[in-house]
């Protein structure tokens, strides 16, 4: 009898608690993330667990560039799940971000630990795409001196290829463009289109022709090409 007076008296406590996350949660989805963070820190206090409410803290503190504060709560969320492939790929996204602000030095120290965050998050899920981009743009982006290397980047784009075709070609012009490849970085991209003919496609194919090419007629060309198709 005083077991079920107890849950009596609890269940409004659980009630209100799940409706604040869930009032939270709707916050997030309408992006309004300042309005959300404080009801999930509260919710977070009785919750201290809740897995979505840590991810949802760490991707708020990662859009407002708080880079210790996102790290924290990926790192929370490896400690709680250590088999989860996204726990990963977003903690070694924000630690690679948290990298570009400080010094070389010690940026350096953090490669590693970056780059392991996202190989652990392909050993969870094989078949991760953004850990591979994220990869990818690593490997293109480092000195070689510290581990840059296209052909690896490059087996990421392959592998990309064999998951799903348009990253395979978005990603290998993406490399193209890097390097200054613009007319083969061109091709790749036109082969994204014929694939996937999504919005980032020619956005992709757009920027190329704009900001790397100096055309912006055929920029624009290829933006009312998409435009075209949509209607």
């Amino acid at each position: 009898m005083k077991q079920l007076l107890v849950a009596f008296l609890l269940f409004p406590l659980m009630i209100w608690s799940q409706s604040s996350f869930d009032a939270a949660e709707k916050l997030f989805k309408e992006e309004k993330f300042d309005q959300a963070r404080p009801i999930f820190e509260n919710f977070l206090k009785s919750n201290p667990s809740n897995l979505k409410t840590i991810e949802y803290l760490g991707d708020i503190a990662g859009r407002n560039k708080s880079w210790d504060t996102a790290i924290n709560y990926y790192k929370k969320l490896k400690q709680l799940k250590p088999s989860e492939a996204n726990y990963y790929f977003k903690y070694g996204g924000v630690l690679g971000m948290k990298a570009r602000q400080v010094s070389k030095f010690k940026a350096l120290g953090m490669i590693d630990e970056v780059k392991e965050s996202f190989e652990k998050a392909l050993v969870f899920n094989p078949k991760h795409i953004e850990a591979r981009w994220a990869l990818i743009e690593l490997y293109i982006q480092l000195p070689g001196i510290v581990g840059g290397s296209e052909s690896k980047a490059i087996k990421y784009s392959n592998e990309l290829m064999r998951l799903s075709p348009v990253d395979g070609y978005l990603s290998r012009g993406h490399i193209d463009e890097y390097f200054k490849r613009y007319k083969v970085a061109e091709q790749q991209y036109r082969k994204a289109i014929t694939v996937g003919g999504s919005k980032v496609c020619y956005q992709m194919l757009a920027n190329l022709y704009k900001n790397k090419m100096g055309d912006p007629e055929k920029s624009k060309s290829v933006l009312e090409e998409y435009k075209n198709k949509k209607g």
